[in-house]
């Protein structure tokens, strides 16, 4: 994925609404086309041609992944539809080891021709790296599972949700916005269907047919006596679900100060709090600098636990492999090795997991054939694993891959991508509103903002959507220009307290870049309302001098 397409996503999940060329998501086409899939079987023979033709030409391994990727944009402003486009991307990639060394190569042209072509370039590519390569690849074993399938549990299809529908969704809610007084509004609803095809010289044909949806909104207020605007973002999250998620329902709402959402989202309700809370960010008390214990909803928690937990514990980066999107990582093997690197307090308990129903990684099979799975990172504040794949389990001691090798597309090669990592839920009963009562001096943030992060995944800086003050245990009204500052280490080990299951709930990444051409991929995290004591905030809007 280009530099400029990257952008675009993450502005898209931002709630922008400038849309570029989509060449890089395919061909448009109608979307009825969307909904016409491609038989197994010739998946199938197509698979082995490719395989056979790898094996002739000297392979010792290959693995074969047809992929078929449709992605769904409707994005309106105001009282007006910006675009709608149904995309398609559909090809092979192959990738192979020969003389040691790994080879790739990838085509649009997905015949047998075509792909026994392929076939044999990645394996001269393989040879080609041999000759300047040093240890050969050690692949974990991993067993055939045959022909097998697995799918998103879906209860409604998003391509088949007639684009009316969704228009009318989405224009419903901006002209609510507008009505309560929001100046600017755009919002949007992106649906992404994946469907992969996985074959390899192991054994392996895997069917997999992946959904995943993201409503979003931006609504923007203007106070033209100060010259000043605010923004509130919406508090869905991005999810491995069907357009089920836009159906609410009571029993998926978190009530309070303001309301969010688990597995199903009203964009209307929403919206209308969004009009109303941009408007009191305006006249808002700024923040007085200082410590502060904070409470932190799982809409904002979710970016912490991906910037400071997730990508530094990516085995590449670990190893040097992976520096781009800032940086290696300070969890070097030596703390993992000592058994007792001190990561966070005991409360901090944190799983790796591709499995998790609704979550924008849960697939049955990663990229590289491997059944997913869910494994302990940090267990009760100490570094006890990494994000493995299978040419990386040898150097931590696995005899099998953690399932977690991802590629954008099929013209991509596949490489270990972050899978959900979630902060787990405290095994005492605790509601939110029970751990404010115990706060004399504190900030609630809800919704993430900006932030950003060392080289080396350990200082940062994270900002919020909605920040409410806590004095002796009762929220004090809100606050504006809030950001709080720490190191990952000193972060971790101040949480204090963590609710327990009932407030689990997922946030997450449409768009993760990482790897250099970078690619992009999708990623939940889950946690329940978190406290951490005495972290450092700051007033983003004072000026030096």
């Amino acid at each position: 994925m280009r530099r400029r397409d990257f952008i675009f996503l993450t502005g898209v999940g931002a709630g922008a609404m400038v849309l570029p060329s989509l060449n890089s998501f395919g061909k448009n086409i109608d979307v009825q086309q969307a909904l016409e899939g491609v038989d197994v079987r010739i998946k199938k023979q197509l698979a082995d041609a490719g395989l056979n033709a790898a094996k002739s030409a000297g392979a010792s391994y290959a693995d074969v992944r047809i992929g078929r990727y449709l992605n769904q944009f409707v994005i309106t402003r105001e009282n007006r539809v910006q675009n709608v486009a149904n995309t398609e991307s559909y090809g092979v990639g192959i990738r192979v080891i020969a003389d040691g060394c790994w080879g790739f190569a990838a085509t649009n042209d997905v015949t047998k021709e075509g792909i026994a072509k392929i076939a044999r370039r990645a394996v001269a590519v393989a040879k080609a790296n041999a000759k300047l390569g040093s240890a050969p690849v050690q692949l974990a074993p991993q067993k055939g599972y045959g022909e097998v399938s697995w799918k998103t549990p879906i209860e409604k299809n998003a391509f088949e949700v007639p684009i009316k529908e969704k228009v009318d969704l989405l224009l419903g809610a901006n002209a609510a916005a507008i009505s309560g007084g929001a100046n600017f509004v755009n919002s949007t609803v992106f649906a992404v269907n994946e469907q992969k095809y996985f074959a390899s010289t192991d054994g392996s044909y895997i069917d997999q047919d992946i959904h995943r949806i993201f409503p979003s909104f931006t609504v923007t207020k203007i106070d033209s006596a100060s010259n000043s605007f605010q923004t509130r973002r919406s508090l869905s999250s991005p999810v491995g679900m069907g357009y089920e998620y836009l159906n609410p329902t009571e029993s998926e709402k978190v009530t309070g100060i303001t309301t969010r959402y688990k597995k199903r989202y009203d964009m209307l309700e929403d919206i209308k709090f969004a009009t109303k809370q941009a408007a009191e960010k305006i006249t808002a008390k700024t923040v007085d600098p200082g410590k502060y214990d904070l409470v932190l909803d799982p809409s904002h928690l979710w970016l912490t636990i991906h910037e400071s937990v997730g990508h530094p514990t990516e085995l590449d980066r670990v190893l040097g492999y992976e520096a781009n999107f800032a940086g290696t990582s300070f969890l070097t093997l030596d703390k993992w090795k000592s058994g007792k690197f001190n990561f966070g307090s005991k409360q901090v308990n944190v799983t790796g997991d591709k499995t998790e129903v609704g979550s924008l990684g849960a697939v049955g099979y990663d990229d590289e054939g491997v059944g997913t799975k869910k494994w302990d990172i940090i267990k009760e504040g100490t570094l006890v694993n990494y994000q493995a794949i299978r040419d990386q389990a040898h150097i931590i001691g696995l005899k099998e891959s953690q399932g977690c090798c991802y590629a954008q597309s099929w013209q991509d090669v596949q490489f270990q991508r972050m899978p959900n990592v979630s902060l787990q839920p405290g095994k005492t009963p605790l509601s939110v509103d029970n751990m404010i009562k115990n706060v004399e001096k504190g900030i609630y943030i809800i919704g993430d903002g900006s932030f950003s992060i060392d080289q080396q995944r350990y200082n940062f800086q994270f900002g919020g959507q909605l920040f409410y003050e806590i004095k002796d245990g009762k929220i004090a009204g809100m606050l504006n220009d809030v950001a709080y500052q720490a190191n990952t280490q000193e972060f971790w080990n101040s949480c204090a307290q963590v609710c327990d299951a009932s407030d689990y709930r997922l946030g997450g990444s449409f768009n993760d870049g990482k790897g250099q051409p970078s690619q992009s991929s999708a990623v939940s995290h889950g946690s329940s309302t978190a406290r951490f004591n005495g972290v450092n905030v700051i007033n983003t809007k004072r000026k030096i001098g």
